[in-house]
């Protein structure tokens, strides 16, 4: 059992503020990863919550890395979010206030591999042509990549 299983344990559905780590990947297309969620259905960017011992930047690696399989040996950091945009209510009634580290890598071309547990599909999307349902979140990941590339530093 997991850290937020834990306090699931003793807490139930009521609302946790968590962190999370996650990563905008982009090909050398310039097209973005997503993953089609499999507990919400929404395509996303890949990312999920920080475990007890690691930096949010760990987080964003591992958690790419199993919904994805791809590895990233180099992040840049957008910006982070939080705030009341920021909250989830899960189909199972759980509640969350995230906290959420927002990075970006580049995919080197290694398969992408999804886990069934994680995503029911990956792949890459135009930006301008994302697949719908949406993450909410998504979008303002988005605005952060813009605002970074628009100082010179996406």
């Amino acid at each position: 059992m997991g850290y937020v299983e834990e306090l699931r344990a003793l807490v139930g559905h009521r609302p946790l503020i968590l962190v999370a780590g996650v990563a905008l990947v982009f090909d050398e297309q310039e097209r973005l990863l997503l993953i089609r969620r499999a507990d919400t259905d929404e395509w996303a960017a890949p990312g999920g919550l920080m475990e007890i011992g690691e930096t949010i930047e760990e987080t964003a690696r591992r958690e790419v890395f199993e919904e994805t399989g791809v590895h990233l040996p180099e992040l840049r950091f957008l910006g982070m979010l939080s705030g009341p945009d920021i909250h989830v209510c899960y189909p199972n009634g759980d509640e969350v206030y995230g906290v959420i580290a927002v990075y970006t890598g580049r995919h080197d071309r290694q398969p992408l591999k999804a886990d069934p547990a994680e995503a029911t599909d990956i792949r890459f999307f135009d930006v301008d042509r994302l697949p719908r349902p949406l993450r909410p979140t998504t979008p303002m990941f988005l605005e952060l990549y813009r605002q970074a590339q628009a100082r010179g530093c996406g």
